[in-house]
């Protein structure tokens, strides 16, 4: 009887163990909130035509964890998206690579905003300029939105110069984990046992 009841319990705590848990972006530096997609760009304003191409800027926080990009495919309907992740880097837009994101695919007619997340937060200095250099590792011509979106602490970069007037749409922050389903299970598990006890006793 008593292995019985305790069968549910049991099917509580796998079914968990399998889930992951989520993650809540903060955000640090952003030129601008407004995420909503927009279609801009020539293949001759390309990421890959403009290298080294990115973006200053000055953070607040200790790491960086992720850099969200609104982006998008300059050359539609030919079925080719396009595979991207963006280098952090010191001292200048080609200065040392201080890590790597983990890199993001996008499909053809692609416009919104992307993730990039770095496997393990990348260390920084507050209030020190550093710099994110967008790269498409393969894949077709693509556009990382710019304007004049009037961030102070920083500039665009374009074949390696700056652009005193423009900034590229971004945000960048940390990740801070939520506790897994798992955790969560768990410790309801553990409660709904110890309750148990407590009614036997």
């Amino acid at each position: 009887m008593r292995t019985r009841s305790l069968f549910p319990l049991f099917v509580l705590l796998i079914t968990t163990r399998l889930a992951q848990g989520q993650g809540t972006f903060v955000y640090d530096q952003q030129s601008s909130t407004n995420e909503y997609p927009r279609w801009g760009g020539i293949v001759d304003d390309s990421i890959q035509n403009n290298q080294p191409f990115g973006q200053s800027f000055t953070p607040t926080l200790a790491a960086v964890g992720f850099i969200r990009l609104k982006l998008n495919d300059l050359v539609r309907n030919n079925g080719v998206g396009a595979t991207m992740y963006v280098n952090l880097r010191s001292g200048s837009i080609t200065g040392p690579v201080m890590g790597a994101s983990s890199a993001v695919f996008m499909p053809d007619n692609f416009a919104g905003v992307t993730n990039f997340l770095f496997p393990t937060p990348v260390t920084m200095t507050p209030q020190v300029i550093y710099y994110f250099q967008p790269v498409v590792q393969s894949g077709d011509q693509w556009n990382a939105d710019r304007g004049g979106y009037d961030y102070r602490g920083g500039m665009a970069f374009f074949k390696g110069v700056a652009g005193s007037a423009s900034d590229l749409w971004f945000r960048e922050g940390i990740v801070v984990p939520e506790p897994s389903a798992a955790v969560l299970g768990l410790l309801g598990g553990a409660l709904l046992l110890g309750r148990r006890r407590a009614t036997f006793s």
